[in-house]
């Protein structure tokens, strides 16, 4: 496939609340366009976009997907994206590689949650933003009620630019406000005519909308409408796409992709009004500096998505914001310094790709087996440049995870690592004091499709188990015993004694005193009394978690000339501190969560309520941008899955951020459930 110039491209990326029918609205945009012989179906199993076994098998999208279609010898780059909050990275890598963000609302929910938070991140990402109220057919569908959730949701800047012809069974097609003719599709077959008697009335106040808010972007046509004259057909148009852009005026859309009707004719104004790839604003560089797209500048291109496929092997989905990048090339990456060789430049529709000559500013463009690329990675010739990361969400749902056989456990590291490469919000820690490997995502759907991956493209069988809290122990008196190592063998003998003292050190760590005098302990074993005491505290006394602010001395002892040794006076402090240790009252410490939950007015007291109920502590609230923020405190035990609490609390609406700042008191009884797991698991371990 020849280059194609800047101005020729439109990158549209649909987003929205899960099941709205975004992959639908692409399939059917890809059989008008004639990308594709059929319609393809998400429930029937044979979507071009929807390729992966895993949304085959749920139903959903999971990953970005490309559809590059021709129309009116324009490329549309159409990007589609997840709708279930789990996913959000791919729909936020849509939102960075487009110009215009395609809000799909289903006719009857209209505006979901989802919706609602990509609304925001588009916003704060400058994309211009767009809206399909789709399923027109379906029942209950009212065209009139999702309008005005839109606006009452977003804004009064929202305005209809097509408007349905019948509704539900009865829906036949869409009026176009912009051209004020209406559009009809039986089957792939457009039909243009006259617009409805009983709908002219309603398509002159939807016109009126439109050209009231789309002036705003020309002060002088601005001032003659308000003096009351008519805009021209021609002044319309003209205006319609800098006020798209710009945000001045946000078009709304209405069809159904399963019928075809209505998308046609989004497609035309698609090519028509939507943002030229000029037309996107300052694109930030890690540097704190901006650029914009360049069609003459050097090459530079941002990576946005990194997957691994069966055939292609590793693969990054470019956008190309100066320059063209071409085949055979070798743009350095910004990350590692290196240069990458580009064999191909690809193009890519669903899981099918296809090599075109070059990819140019604006355009965006697939690559494989790349060395080291990944996303976030900046790849440039000329001048060095590094974008700025994508603005991700924290992973904040951590799990164990533990491979079910030894020849599972052998592969799991290398598998899971490329899983982990392909989404950014997926994090894996080798956890060096629980000694779990700990995989966190952005909820259970998350983590479920991950582990599912590793078994489908990897064959490698893994397992979720209780995450480990990082409990630590301690001694609130002051106590002594005796710690003595006596073994008699054939040949050389081992001896070591030693009198230990613990004290509680509240706030003051670890503590090792030497008050032997007189020689009762040689001084070359002392060091060996503080290491023994130093690997019995990190092992735990009292369930096996590491023992802090413990002041340790050792003030008396005996030895042996011959049976004396490093080893001995280490196997006797670690007696010694362990039976004092029974004795200075030792509990459990917790560790206790600083958090910061943003989320809307209504649901301020269900969270509060819910944080009590899990021993937490309000510290403060706050108002920022119309929305509640809650500072509290909680045993950390009791909030690490707090992402799927706060979501069914707030309808996916709030968001939160946690960090462990502090350790406390377990209650008894609690300490007691903590402590008996501990001993259990111990048992079965021998």
């Amino acid at each position: 496939m020849a280059a194609v110039s800047t101005d020729d491209i439109r990158n549209v990326v649909l987003v929205g609340h899960g099941g709205s029918g975004k992959t639908s609205l692409a399939e059917a945009m890809l059989f008008l366009s004639g990308a594709t012989k059929r319609l393809g179906s998400v429930d029937e199993g044979h979507s071009t976009l929807d390729y992966d076994p895993e949304e085959q098998k749920r139903k959903i999208t999971i990953n970005l997907a490309l559809a590059p279609i021709e129309h009116k010898g324009v490329k549309v780059n159409v990007i589609d994206t997840p709708g279930y909050s789990d996913f959000v990275s791919d729909a936020i890598a849509g939102l960075e590689a487009a110009e215009m963000a395609l809000f799909v609302v289903d006719a009857v929910a209209g505006p979901q949650v989802q919706t609602a938070r990509l609304w925001k991140i588009a916003g704060d990402m400058g994309v211009a933003r767009a809206v399909f109220i789709n399923r027109m057919d379906k029942e209950h569908a009212d065209f009139d009620a999702a309008m005005a959730a839109l606006d009452s949701a977003f804004g009064h800047r929202v305005g209809a630019v097509q408007i349905p012809i019948g509704a539900e069974h009865d829906f036949r097609g869409v009026v176009d406000v912009i051209r004020m003719k209406a559009y009809h599709h039986e089957g792939a077959k457009e039909d243009v005519s006259d617009i409805p008697d009983e709908l002219k009335d309603a398509a002159d106040a939807a016109r009126e909308k439109l050209a009231e808010l789309v002036a705003e972007a020309d002060d002088a046509l601005m001032e003659k409408y308000l003096e009351g004259e008519t805009l021209t057909q021609s002044e319309l148009e003209t205006l319609l796409d800098k006020a798209i852009a710009q945000g001045i005026f946000i078009p709304v859309f209405v069809g159904s992709a399963l019928t075809l009707q209505g998308v046609e004719d989004l497609m035309d104004e698609i090519v028509a009004f939507f943002p030229k790839p000029t037309a996107h604003g300052p694109i930030a560089t890690a540097d704190g500096g901006e650029r914009t797209v360049d069609p003459k500048g050097s090459t530079s291109a941002f990576a946005f998505k990194t997957m691994s496929d069966p055939y292609l092997g590793h693969v990054n989905f470019l956008k190309v914001v100066s320059g063209c990048l071409k085949p055979d090339s070798q743009p350095t990456d910004n990350r590692t310094g290196k240069k990458e060789r580009v064999a191909h430049v690809l193009g890519m529709r669903g899981k099918d790709t296809f090599d075109i000559d070059s990819a140019c500013a604006g355009d965006i463009c697939v690559v494989s087996k790349l060395a080291d690329v990944v996303t976030n990675d900046t790849l440039y010739e000329g001048p060095a440049v590094a974008f700025a990361p994508l603005p991700l969400p924290e992973p904040l749902y951590p799990v164990a995870i533990q491979a079910k056989t030894k020849t599972d456990e052998d592969k799991l590291g290398q598998a899971i690592n490329k899983i982990v490469e392909e989404e950014p919000t997926l994090k894996l820690v080798r956890d060096p004091e629980t000694h779990q490997t700990v995989l966190s995502g952005l909820g259970d759907v998350q983590i479920d499709v991950a582990l599912s991956k590793l078994k489908n493209k990897y064959n490698v069988e893994a397992e979720t188990v209780d995450l480990r809290i990082p409990y630590r122990e301690t001694i609130r008196k002051t106590a002594q015993a005796q710690g003595r190592h006596k073994k008699q063998t054939g040949g050389a003998g081992q001896f070591g004694d030693a009198w230990l003292r613990l004290e509680p050190n509240p706030g003051g760590g670890y503590e090792f005193l030497d008050e032997i005098v007189g020689g009762k302990i040689p001084r070359q074993f002392i060091p060996a009394v503080d290491k023994g005491v130093q690997e019995t505290m990190a092992q735990g006394v009292l369930a096996g978690y590491p023992m802090v602010d413990v002041k340790a001395a050792v003030y008396d002892g005996s030895y042996h000339s011959v049976d004396s040794s490093e080893i001995a006076f280490k196997t006797a402090a670690r007696i010694g501190f362990r039976a004092a240790a029974e004795k200075a009252d030792m509990v459990l410490l917790e560790p206790i969560a600083t958090l910061e939950i943003i989320v809307p007015d209504e649901y301020a007291g269900d969270v509060m309520g819910d944080l009590s109920s899990k021993r937490g502590k309000i510290l403060g609230m706050d108002r920022a941008d119309s929305m509640q923020v809650i500072r509290a405190t909680a045993p950390y035990a009791e909030v690490v899955h707090y992402a799927q609490t706060l979501r069914s609390i707030s309808h996916g609406t709030g968001s939160y951020t946690v960090r462990i700042e502090d350790y406390a008191e377990v209650p008894r009884d609690q300490a007691q459930k903590v402590i008996e797991a501990a001993r259990k698991e111990r048992e079965e371990g021998h």
